[in-house]
C-alpha cells in the first residue's frame, strides 16, 4: 500500500493562524491518511505520524548556498524515509519552487515510477506563464484547486495541461464558527456597549488588497447618514479614530467566533482574485449576511449569489453603498441556512482522504 509524505514549509502543528496549516493541523486530529511530514521541528509533535525533521547543520547551509539548491534538506530528509521498493504520494502545498528539484531527485535515484505528487495550490489564477506552466505540469501528478471556477481559468489559460485535477473546498470547524441566538448575540454586543445598532464587520490582515481603506471610505458616507450602525474592524488598526468604527487590531484565533457573532453583515472588499476566502465562510457559519467582492474563488463560495451578495464591480464605491443600503433597509433579517456540513472540517476531511485513497488505487 503507498505510503503518504508531506513536504511542509511550516512546523506541523503550527503555532499561528494560517489557512490550510489549521486545516492539517484538524484533519491530523482524525481519521487521517498521512504517514510522514517532513518540516523544521514544531513545538509539539502529532504521536499518529511520523516525523523528518530539516537538518539545521552549517555543513548542508552551505552546500546550499554554494550548490545554490535551497531544497537540499528536504530532499536530505526524503533520501532518509522512501525505499525503492514501496510507492509513495508526495503531497506538497504551494511550494512552487521545490517541485523541480524533487522531480530530478526521485529520477536520478530510480523512484519518480514508484511515487505520485500531489500539489495543493491555494490561490486562484495560473502561477506560471504558459511555457513554463507546462513543465510544472508534466512534473507533478495531480493539483488540488479550492475551486473548480480555478480549474476553469487554468482550463483556459494554458496550451497544455498534462495532469489531473482535483477541488477541495477550505474546511472549518463548524462546531465553534456557529450561529448563537438573538438573546446570546444581545449579550456579545452588550460586552462592547452596544444596543440596536446595526452590526457590521471586516476581519483580515491589514494589507491593500483586502481593501480596509477602501471600505473605510465608504463607511464614513454609510455612517453620516445611518447612525445607528458600527462596523468592527478585527486584524487591523489605524492611528486616527473614525465615528462608527470599532478598531481591534490582531486577536487570538479563539476570539474570532464572537465577533462574527455579534455581527449582522460581514464585508469582504477584497480587490484581489482570492483563492476561496477562509473568513467568508466563518462569517457565514456565524449567521452574518455577506457583501463580497465578486472575484477568484469568492462567486463559487457564496454560490453564485445564493449564500449573500455579490458586487460584481467590486472597485467601484456606488455598488457597496447601494448594496449596503439595501442590507439596512432590509424588514426582514437574514434568512440564508448554511447547512453545518457546508465548508466544514469534516467535508476537508473527507475529501482529502477520498483524494489519497484515489492516488492509491490508481497506483496499484
Amino acid at each position: 500500500m503507498p505510503k503518504v509524505i508531506l513536504l511542509s514549509q511550516f512546523p506541523l502543528p503550527y503555532a499561528h493562524t494560517g489557512s490550510w496549516t489549521t486545516m492539517y493541523f484538524n484533519y491530523l486530529k482524525a481519521n487521517h491518511k498521512i504517514d510522514y511530514i517532513i518540516c523544521k521541528e514544531p513545538e509539539s509533535r502529532n504521536e499518529t505520524v511520523k516525523y523528518e525533521f530539516l537538518s539545521h547543520s552549517k555543513i548542508l547551509k552551505i552546500k546550499q548556498k554554494f550548490l545554490r539548491q535551497p531544497y537540499l534538506a528536504y530532499l536530505d530528509a526524503l533520501k532518509k524515509i522512501v525505499k525503492t521498493n514501496q510507492k509513495y504520494i508526495i503531497q506538497v502545498v504551494d511550494h512552487f519552487g521545490i517541485i523541480k528539484p524533487l522531480q530530478k531527485f526521485l529520477l536520478q535515484n530510480g523512484l519518480r515510477q514508484n511515487c505520485q505528487i500531489q500539489f495543493f495550490y491555494h490561490g486562484f489564477p495560473p502561477f506560471y506563464e504558459n511555457f513554463r506552466g507546462r513543465e510544472f505540469f508534466e512534473s507533478i501528478d495531480e493539483i488540488v484547486l479550492l475551486t473548480h471556477d480555478s480549474y476553469k481559468v487554468h482550463k483556459d489559460y494554458y496550451t497544455v495541461l498534462s495532469t489531473r485535477f482535483s477541488v477541495l473546498h477550505n474546511g472549518i470547524d463548524t462546531s465553534k464558527f456557529q450561529k448563537v441566538t438573538n438573546e446570546q448575540k444581545q449579550i456579545l454586543k452588550e460586552e462592547l456597549e452596544l444596543k440596536d445598532e446595526k452590526v457590521f464587520i471586516w476581519c483580515s490582515k491589514d494589507l491593500p488588497k483586502k481593501g480596509l481603506d477602501f471600505i473605510l471610505d465608504i463607511w464614513k458616507k454609510i455612517h453620516l447618514c445611518n447612525k445607528n450602525t458600527v462596523l468592527l474592524v478585527v486584524g487591523a488598526t489605524r492611528n486616527s479614530p473614525m465615528d462608527g468604527v470599532q478598531f481591534f487590531g490582531k486577536i487570538p484565533n479563539q476570539e474570532l467566533p464572537k465577533y462574527y457573532q455579534m455581527a449582522d453583515c460581514y464585508l469582504f472588499p477584497t480587490l484581489c482574485h482570492e483563492g476561496f476566502g477562509l473568513s467568508l465562510i466563518e462569517a457565514l457559519h456565524c449567521g452574518c449576511y455577506c457583501i463580497a467582492s465578486s472575484m477568484g474563488g469568492v462567486p463559487e463560495v457564496l454560490q453564485y449569489g445564493k449564500l449573500g451578495k455579490l458586487i460584481e464591480n467590486p472597485h467601484f464605491q456606488q455598488e457597496w453603498e447601494a448594496a449596503i443600503l439595501d442590507f439596512l433597509n432590509q424588514k426582514e433579517g437574514n434568512n440564508i441556512v448554511i447547512p453545518k456540513t457546508l465548508y466544514s472540517t469534516q467535508s476537508w476531511n473527507s475529501g482529502m482522504n477520498t483524494i489519497i485513497e484515489n492516488a492509491k488505487n490508481r497506483m496499484q
